[in-house]
C-alpha cells in the first residue's frame, strides 16, 4: 500500500513539473513556402539537388525550372509556367544567366521575394554580354559553336566554374553542361522587377565565370542583401547548406 501511494505521489509530482516547464517555441513558419529556381548556363538543373533536398526537408515546395538557354523568350515562357503552377507566395532563386531570365518573369504579384546566386542582375536595356563585358572575369573558356551557342570548354570547367569540387563531379557536370545562344546573350532585359520586389544575393567570391566585383556592383545597384560565400560559379554545389539558407531567410522575412 505504501509503495502504491509513493508511486502516485511521484507521478503527480512529475506531471506537475512537466505542466509547469516552459514550452518550446516553434520554429517560425515561412511567408512564402513555395520556391522556384531558374537554373543558369553551363550548370544544368541537377546542379541544385542538395539545396532542393535541403529546403524539402524544411518543409518547402521546391520546382526546378529545366530551361534551354535558347532565347529570352523560351526561357521566360518556361520559367513563368513553373511560377504559375505554385499556390501561394513565391521566392525566385536564379543563377548566372538565370539571374536575368528570373528579372523579366517575376513580375507578378504571387512572387514575393528574389534571390540572386552569383547571377546577372540587368536593368532594363542592358543585356548578359554587356554585363559581362564590363567587368570581365577570369575565365576564359566560353567557346563558340557553329549553331549560335557557347559552351565551355571541359578543359577548363573545373578551374573556371567549380574549382572547389572533386573531379568526379565536375566531369559529369561539364558533360552535361547546358550551353547559351548567342541570341540569349545578346537580348536586353524588359524588366528589372528586383525594383519592386525584395532582393537578396549571393556573391560567389570565388567566381571566374561572373566577375565577383560585376556581382557586387549589380548587388549594389539594386540594393540587395548580400551574402559573400568563398565559392566558385559552382556555389550552389559546393555550399548547398548556405545558398538554401539565404534561400530560406527570404522565405521566411517576406510579407
Amino acid at each position: 500500500m505504501k509503495c502504491a501511494l509513493a508511486a502516485a505521489v511521484a507521478l503527480a509530482l512529475t506531471a506537475g513539473a512537466q505542466a509547469g516547464a516552459p514550452a518550446t517555441a516553434p520554429e517560425p513558419a515561412p511567408a512564402a513556402k513555395n520556391i522556384v529556381i531558374v537554373p543558369g548556363a553551363f550548370l544544368d538543373a541537377s546542379s541544385w539537388r542538395v539545396v532542393h533536398d535541403t529546403l524539402r526537408l524544411k518543409g518547402f515546395n521546391v520546382t526546378v525550372a529545366q530551361l534551354p538557354h535558347t532565347s529570352l523568350d523560351d526561357d521566360i515562357a518556361i520559367a513563368r509556367k513553373a511560377i504559375f503552377q505554385q499556390f501561394g507566395k513565391v521566392v525566385v532563386v536564379g543563377s548566372g544567366i538565370g539571374g536575368a531570365v528570373m528579372s523579366n518573369v517575376a513580375t507578378g504579384d504571387k512572387v514575393k521575394a528574389l534571390v540572386y546566386v552569383a547571377a546577372l542582375m540587368p536593368e532594363v536595356g542592358e543585356n548578359p554580354q554587356q554585363l559581362l563585358a564590363s567587368m570581365p572575369a577570369a575565365g576564359e573558356g566560353a567557346r563558340p559553336d557553329r549553331a549560335g551557342f557557347l559552351f565551355y570548354d571541359r578543359a577548363a570547367f573545373q578551374a573556371d566554374l567549380a574549382a572547389d569540387l572533386t573531379p568526379n563531379r565536375v566531369n559529369f557536370m561539364a558533360a552535361a553542361q547546358v550551353p547559351v545562344s548567342n541570341v540569349l546573350m545578346g537580348t536586353p532585359s524588359w524588366f528589372a522587377t528586383w525594383r519592386q520586389k525584395p532582393s537578396y544575393a549571393i556573391v560567389a567570391t570565388q567566381d571566374r565565370l561572373v566577375s565577383p566585383e560585376l556581382q557586387r556592383w549589380m548587388y549594389q545597384r539594386a540594393g540587395a542583401k548580400v551574402t559573400e560565400i568563398a565559392a566558385s560559379h559552382a556555389v550552389q554545389v559546393s555550399q548547398p547548406e548556405a545558398v538554401a539558407k539565404v534561400i530560406e531567410d527570404a522565405a521566411l522575412s517576406v510579407n
